[in-house]
């Protein structure tokens, strides 16, 4: 039986209606609840003080600013506020985790056009701080595929921007802003059809260069040996062992890998050709280990494996510990009675045009002892939502360019009289050296010319004054660097 075409998922309104209302009215409707809730706590900060989130968790892996002043309520936030299939768009308050998000698309056949590898990110810090995935190389990024979107401005106001509408600079601007412009309350984003599975397979290449071409026919094509390709992203493991798995949409029943027990995903990708997951299971197949993450907490040792619980096999169980160890120093006392030197921290995902990939993971081989690395090529939707030589100023990615996604989380032992922050200097400088950018969730070592030439310089200069006038909301170099 056919569903209808609108769902609506937050329909709770505690008692504050007196009245019957439609299934997408009422939607909406404890959506406003949840904002005017955000609005009494804006206005409840001192006038005197930043203005931040009251959240207890973050995917940032940045210093975060301490702080006992009270934060932004966005507990009415969280969820999805309604489904139209017919239109294959989904209204979504900013706080709405993808999981959740998914959870409430899938069943409906569809899914968001970008879905980033962990559950708990949401779709509001996706679109002001970025996100990607295998799609991306045929949808472009999360933000590309807002119709409109809701922002509590600095200036304690609710604006809807669009494309095309008043506040269409700020629309173009909040991408890559971190909510040093506001933060978003509601999002109206396009869906995409998708069937139940997805089929894998593996390629494996000992030459990091050879795999660079095959990526960019790929890309370019949509195709590899006669048969489509939908999702795309890569491994490496070292300089002469590197995969890309590409996934193909599909209905066609059969068996499917189960990925969140014993078996672990990212080595499957080493010890099969082709493979089968559900949709579901594909979507997140990366959360359950964080990548390969959680071997770091020996969730990966089979007899440890066997006896961690499934429910906290996931990225957000893990992102506890790594809190715990940065609380309490855990992991540098461990090294520190090894005799072993601390380690710096290097979590980080840059972009570089695509013929410069082999050129950036020949450096990082050579110099940064991590391993394995992740790849996912992306470009710019074509035809582009908004017009523009760099449409999305504060990320400045060329549309019509192949760039390829480079992430790499793990750490290096300090080396004696280095800078802080050494390793992650060197990456800087190299991206930088072959026309790339960074992201900007971790930590970054940029000075303020460079940062401003990097990162939207001016136009970002103009809508802080436009929209945060009284600078109520941390400035994005202070945010990203200097992270006071």
């Amino acid at each position: 039986m056919r569903r209808a075409s609108v769902v609506v998922v937050a329909v709770s309104l505690n008692g504050v209606l007196g009245r019957a209302l439609a299934p997408r009215e009422s939607g909406f409707a404890a959506h406003q609840v949840g904002v005017d809730r955000l609005l009494a706590s804006y206005r409840a900060i001192p006038i005197d003080a930043n203005v931040r989130l009251a959240k207890k968790t973050s995917n940032l892996f940045r210093a975060r600013a301490k702080s006992d002043a009270p934060g932004l309520d966005v507990s009415g936030l969280t969820g999805v506020i309604a489904v139209d299939a017919d239109a294959k768009t989904a209204d979504v308050a900013g706080m709405c985790t993808y999981e959740d998000l998914v959870a409430a698309t899938l069943p409906y056949g569809l899914a968001p056009l970008v879905v980033p590898q962990l559950k708990t990110i949401t779709l509001g810090g996706a679109v002001t701080g970025l996100g990607i995935e295998s799609s991306s190389f045929r949808n472009g990024l999360p933000h590309e595929s807002v119709l409109e979107i809701d922002v509590l401005t600095g200036a304690g106001e609710i604006v809807t921007a669009t494309p095309t509408n008043e506040h269409a600079e700020l629309f173009r601007g909040f991408p890559n802003s971190y909510g040093t412009l506001g933060y978003s309350t509601r999002l109206k984003i396009e869906l995409e059809s998708v069937p139940p599975f997805v089929a894998l397979r593996h390629l494996r290449f000992n030459d990091v260069r050879e795999l660079e071409t095959t990526m960019d026919r790929i890309v370019a094509q949509r195709s590899h040996a006669g048969e489509r390709v939908d999702y795309l992203d890569g491994v490496v493991f070292s300089a002469t062992e590197a995969y890309l798995t590409l996934g193909r949409q599909t209905d066609e029943p059969g068996p499917v890998s189960d990925y969140t027990g014993m078996d672990i995903y990212y080595r499957s990708i080493q010890e099969r050709e082709t493979d089968r997951l559900t949709i579901h299971d594909y979507l997140w197949r990366w959360d359950t280990d964080w990548f390969w993450c959680s071997r770091a907490f020996g969730a990966q040792h089979p007899q440890i494996r066997r006896v961690w619980p499934k429910p906290l096999r996931r990225s957000s169980f893990y992102w506890k510990l790594i809190a715990l160890d940065h609380r309490y120093g855990i992991a540098d006392f461990i090294e520190a009675r090894k005799g072993n030197p601390p380690r710096e921290r290097v979590v980080q995902d840059i972009e570089v045009p695509i013929e410069r990939t082999a050129d950036f993971l020949d450096w990082f081989l050579r110099e940064i002892p991590i391993e394995p690395i992740w790849l996912c090529p992306l470009r710019l939707r074509d035809p582009a939502p908004v017009p523009g030589p760099r449409p999305w100023p504060l990320y400045p990615l060329e549309p019509g360019r192949t760039y390829v996604n480079i992430g790499f989380w793990s750490s290096v032992p300090v080396q004696p009289g280095a800078p802080t922050g050494a390793a992650n200097r060197a990456i800087e400088r190299e991206v930088s050296a072959l026309d790339g950018h960074k992201s900007l969730y971790s930590d970054a070592f940029y000075d303020a010319d460079e940062f401003a030439a990097l990162y939207g310089g001016e136009h970002y200069d103009a809508l802080k004054r436009t929209y945060d006038p009284s600078s109520r909301l941390l400035d994005l170099y202070a945010k990203a660097v200097q992270r006071k």
